[in-house]
């Protein structure tokens, strides 16, 4: 096979899964984003305080994780084959020498416990890895989002370290759960 038409056929792929597409931010997304970012249900899980923020602030800050104007991350809108907005990855940091990747992923309510927030984060750790040039991915979450330690020790992420009582809710501290995945690890799971 040529070299640029084997290049080719692997970069068409390259934002597609079996069931998930990555594709650029569009305006009719940031309500829905905005709705679930700004959901007491899903903001405990993303954020150190639930609390909500006027749409356009919310929008804001995903217009700005998706601008896509920096070699160092990306951000996405995910969408499923009928087009249908289903959440947002976002990865940046990236930087020489150490080229550590960091990442984040929000996915709709409707759309949770269906595997779809594993084939995001494996499309993501593809470009992280084999596009980006990444050492490491890195990520975190709170010690009680159980689902979420699971997917991502799943997906060959190990727990690299904690933060203790780092987050305050209902009256105690909970920590912060810090996990990784270098670029071998990576290679060897897949």
């Amino acid at each position: 096979m040529n070299d640029s038409a084997g290049l080719q056929e692997w970069s068409s792929s390259m934002l597609t899964g079996e069931r998930v597409r990555f594709r650029e931010l569009r305006e009719p997304d940031l309500a829905h984003l905005a709705e679930w970012w700004n959901d007491p249900a899903q903001a405990i899980l993303q954020q150190d305080r639930v609390t909500v923020r006027p749409q356009e602030t919310a929008a804001a800050m995903f217009r700005t994780w998706s601008k896509n104007e920096s070699p160092s991350g990306f951000g996405y809108s995910i969408v499923n084959p009928a087009e249908k907005l289903i959440g947002h990855i976002s990865v940046w940091g990236i930087s020489v020498p150490e080229r550590i990747a960091t990442m984040a992923i929000i996915i709709s309510p409707e759309f949770q416990d269906q595997g779809l927030g594993r084939e995001s984060l494996q499309l993501g750790l593809r470009i992280v890895f084999d596009e980006m040039g990444a050492h490491k991915a890195e990520l975190q979450t709170w010690s009680y989002n159980s689902r979420a330690i699971h997917l991502y020790r799943s997906l060959g992420f190990r727990e690299e370290g904690r933060r203790r009582a780092a987050v305050f809710h209902r009256g105690e501290f909970h920590d912060q759960v810090l996990l990784g995945m270098l670029e071998e690890e990576y290679r060897a799971a897949g």
